[in-house]
């Protein structure tokens, strides 16, 4: 496929600032007798967002959509209503089952704890009749049925582009060089596990840190089937690990551990709060560095003071320290 002009680019987060189905409104509004070309780029978000958009490419009725870099969730769900849909030779798609926000820390009697059951009841059966919802809308674009579409849904796992073609998300595959391989960041990775979405087996760049290859490790194959019996148990010990998300240690199901929301959360935070201090730290170097030498005619002896470490020599191990615990995270 050609070089194209894009008259939207939908990125980020599905319902936030770049990807907002009332600017996809307008542009659609604008150009209501014309093929409108949409470029998405984005991990998903927001279930409503995603099928609003989906209605609007749908009644616009000439809508085509191109996709670049990693697309899950409801990122995947907005192409529904589009005319036609490439995606380029490295991209990456995933579709997976709906998911809501569930956050209860409380004391509960037995009242209390029957209401709740009633609740994460109502809440499955509506996610159930959501997941069967888009089943129905992929197997209407992918020419398969439902029960196929649902279980694929199920497994969750990544598909490169020529396995969404195979499946029928997309039309045609596409080596157009504006198109940049999609890069595995700290950013994307943080954001991907901060979501449950896994991983998927890309290259990171060099200057990536430690951190992406944790998450890595933490979250790829995570989808296993529900009917499989772990194997073997064990606690482990990974000291600045458990130090940031504030527990003893860590339990490993078959050598691979998972974490909740709120755990990666406090890890991001901990990670970002040793970033700032080191980055300071450095700012203070080069400003001492820059700063001329105290004139002075006092010969100082340090072997008359014990082996005591002046304050310079105090700061530089300060910085040594920090950076070594930023690395060992």
């Amino acid at each position: 496929m050609p070089q194209k002009n894009y008259h939207l680019h939908l990125k980020g987060v599905v319902g936030g600032y770049d990807f907002d189905s009332s600017y996809v409104d307008f542009i659609l509004g604008k150009h209501k007798d014309e093929q409108v070309n949409v470029l998405i780029d984005s991990l998903g978000g927001s279930v409503s967002t995603a099928l609003s958009i989906a209605a609007a490419f749908s009644n616009h009725g000439n809508v085509a959509v191109h996709y670049v870099g990693m697309n899950a969730s409801a990122a995947t769900i907005a192409s529904l209503g589009a005319k036609q849909v490439t995606i380029d030779c490295n991209a990456m798609y995933l579709v997976h089952k709906c998911s809501a926000e569930f956050f209860k820390w409380d004391n509960l009697n037995a009242d209390d704890l029957d209401a709740l059951i009633t609740q994460c009841k109502q809440m499955k059966n509506d996610l159930d009749k959501l997941d069967g919802n888009i089943a129905s809308m992929y197997a209407g674009r992918c020419k398969k049925n439902s029960e196929e579409l649902l279980a694929l849904m199920k497994v969750g796992g990544w598909l490169t582009a020529q396995e969404a073609k195979e499946w029928g998300f997309v039309d045609e595959i596409t080596n157009s060089k504006e198109d940049a391989a999609p890069v595995l960041t700290d950013a994307v990775a943080s954001a991907m596990a901060d979501a449950g979405i896994p991983i998927p087996n890309i290259a990171v760049p060099d200057t990536a840190n430690s951190f992406i290859a944790f998450l890595k490790n933490l979250f790829r194959n995570s989808n296993t089937s529900n009917n499989s019996k772990p194997d073997n148990k064990m606690k482990i010990t990974a000291t600045h690990l458990c130090d940031a998300l504030g527990i003893e240690s860590i339990e490993a199901v078959d050598n691979k551990v998972t974490l909740t929301a709120e755990q990666a959360q406090s890890i991001d935070n901990a990670l970002a709060e040793r970033e700032n201090t080191i980055t300071t730290l450095k700012a203070e170097v080069e400003t001492l560095k820059q700063k001329p030498a105290d004139s002075t005619s006092t010969i100082v002896d340090d072997k008359t003071k014990g082996g005591e470490k002046n304050e310079a020599e105090e700061f530089a191990d300060t910085v040594n320290e920090a950076i070594k615990l930023f690395n060992s995270i």
